[in-house]
Parts: C-alpha cells; sequence; structure tokens
C-alpha cells in the first residue's frame, strides 16, 4: 500500500467523519460518546490547529486521520494534545505510526514545545506501545479514569513528548 499523509481536505470530510465515529462508537479509546452529525465533523476539524489524513494513493481511501490542538490556554498553551483514528480495516498496517510521526513534526512546526495525550486507556496496548516506541513517557496511571462502553472503569495512562 502506497499511503501519503497530508492536510485534510473539505472532500475528506465523509470518510473522516466514518472513521472517526467508528472509534467513538467502538467506546474504547475515545472519550466522546456521541458520534459528529456532518455539520459537526466539518467544524469540529476546521476548529484544530491542524487537521492531517492517511490517504491510499492508488485507491484514494483515506485510511486514518488525526487532530492537533492546544492541551491547554496562556501560559500553558504550548502544550498540544492529539488524536488518532485509524479504520478497522486498516489497522496493523503501520498507518498509526506515520500518523503519529507526521504530528509530531507538524506540532513542531506549529510552534508546540510538548505533545501530550491526557487519556490513553490501559487497555490499549498498541497505542501505549507505539507512544513509548517513538519516545513518549507515561507520566503515571489514573484509576478508574475512562468510563468503557460496556460501563465498566477503565485507568488511563497519560503520556508526553518534548519536541
Amino acid at each position: 500500500m502506497n499511503v501519503q499523509i497530508r492536510k485534510y481536505m473539505h472532500s475528506d470530510l465523509p470518510q473522516m467523519r466514518q472513521i472517526w465515529n467508528e472509534v467513538v462508537l467502538e467506546g474504547v479509546a475515545f472519550p466522546q460518546d456521541e458520534p459528529l452529525t456532518a455539520s459537526q465533523a466539518e467544524d469540529f476539524f476546521a476548529s484544530q490547529s491542524y487537521c492531517s489524513v492517511a490517504q491510499d494513493k492508488e485507491t484514494q481511501k483515506i485510511l486514518g486521520l488525526y487532530i492537533l490542538h492546544p492541551n491547554n490556554v496562556g501560559r500553558c498553551g504550548h502544550i498540544s494534545n492529539a488524536s488518532y483514528a485509524v479504520s478497522s480495516e486498516s489497522r496493523g498496517q503501520g498507518i498509526g505510526r506515520l500518523l503519529v510521526a507526521d504530528c509530531i513534526a507538524r506540532a513542531k512546526n506549529c510552534g508546540f514545545k510538548i505533545l501530550q495525550f491526557n487519556a490513553v486507556v490501559r487497555t490499549n496496548v498498541s497505542a501505549r506501545r507505539l507512544y513509548e516506541s517513538l519516545g513518549f513517557i507515561q507520566l503515571g496511571t489514573i484509576p478508574q479514569g475512562f468510563l468503557m462502553k460496556n460501563g465498566n472503569y477503565e485507568d488511563i495512562c497519560p503520556y508526553y513528548k518534548l519536541l
């Protein structure tokens, strides 16, 4: 598969929304619990500091995406936050690694000094391994910080990386 990571375009929104909503509805990784409508998706993705997609160059299919934005304001505005979504049919093919690597570079270009993930679910082992392999450091564990779709609470593990 020949994958390019590029800034999203308006024409990507239907596929982006589908991927984002798939992760939301799985209920095991994103804090959001409601899928985005078409108009919400347009506003949501446009409001980010940067938003990128992974696209198969041959089929033009969007395989995944990320959003990048400040984690806080003012004196903490130099800390960024990001979320990544890969379609279920594209997982395990290195798409997430490409997205995170691109996000690190974009965060630097946007003037951020740190990339922080506030709520990586403890059981999201593939994401945690990926982040650690790229030099992210786990800050600790927040017991029962994430409400899983099944109603159970799971620990979350904040991570950060100096840029």
